[in-house]
C-alpha cells in the first residue's frame, strides 16, 4: 500500500478552517468539497488513459481520453457524500456507485448496510472517498469488498489519516494495489477513536445532527 500526503498550502489553508470548530456546515461543506478537488488531482495522476486522434481548428492532432472501462467513484455513506462532488468534478465520465457502511460503536468494526455498484469491478480503476482514516476498519472492509468483485487499483481519498489507521491499512492490504490520498496524517486516535487534533465528527459537521 501506498500513502501519500499531498503537500500543498492550499491544502493546509482549506484544512486548518475545515478544523475550526466555529465553522458552520455550510462553509464546512464548501471548503470539503474544494479539498477534495485538490486531493483528486494528486490522486489522479495514474489514472488510465488511451490516445485518441483529434482536429484542431488549425491541425490534427494526437490526444488522450479516458480508458474504458471509465473509472468508478465510491462515496462510502453518509459522510463520503460530501466529498463526491468534488472528486466528479475532475472526472466528470466517471462511474459512480454507494457503499453504506456505519461503525459498531461497541466494536468499533464496519458493518455494511447498503451496497449500489456493479458486481464485476474486473480491470476497474475504483476511488473511495470517505472524510476520515481513524482505525482503518472501514476503509479496509471496503476495499476488501471493492478487489473482491474484480477492482485491480483502488484509491483512497480522505481528508484526514490518524496514523493507527494508516498502520491497519498497510498490514490488512499488505501486497494489494492500493493507495491513500490525503490532506494530513494526524498525531494519534482517542479513546472515542476520534482523530486528534482531527475536525470532529466529518458527518455531522457536513450536515448536523438529526434530532439534535
Amino acid at each position: 500500500m501506498r500513502i501519500h500526503v499531498v503537500d500543498h498550502p492550499l491544502v493546509a489553508h482549506k484544512l486548518t478552517t475545515l478544523r475550526d470548530r466555529r465553522t458552520d456546515s455550510p462553509t464546512f461543506r464548501r471548503l470539503a468539497d474544494e479539498l477534495v478537488t485538490l486531493l483528486a488531482y494528486e490522486a489522479t495522476r495514474d489514472v488510465r488513459t488511451e490516445a485518441v486522434d483529434i482536429e484542431t481548428p488549425v491541425a490534427p492532432t494526437t490526444g488522450v481520453r479516458l480508458s474504458h472501462p471509465r473509472p468508478l467513484v465510491v462515496p462510502i455513506l453518509r459522510a463520503g457524500l460530501g466529498m463526491l462532488e468534488g472528486m466528479v468534478r475532475l472526472l466528470p465520465t466517471a462511474e459512480v456507485g454507494f457503499l453504506g457502511m456505519v461503525r459498531n460503536e461497541e466494536t468499533l468494526k464496519a458493518e455494511t448496510y447498503a451496497t449500489r455498484m456493479p458486481d464485476d469491478l474486473s480491470g476497474r480503476q475504483v476511488y473511495v472517498v470517505d472524510p476520515m482514516l481513524a482505525t482503518g476498519g472501514t476503509l479496509v472492509a471496503a476495499i476488501r469488498l471493492l478487489i473482491e468483485r474484480g477492482a485491480d487499483d483502488v484509491t483512497a481519498l480522505c481528508l484526514l489519516a490518524a496514523p493507527e489507521g494508516v498502520e491497519v491499512m498497510e498490514r490488512e492490504l499488505s501486497g494489494l494495489p492500493v493507495t491513500v490520498v490525503t490532506a494530513a496524517v494526524d498525531e494519534r486516535l482517542n479513546a472515542d477513536a476520534y482523530i486528534v487534533p482531527g475536525l470532529g465528527d466529518a458527518g455531522d459537521r457536513l450536515y448536523g445532527t438529526a434530532g439534535a
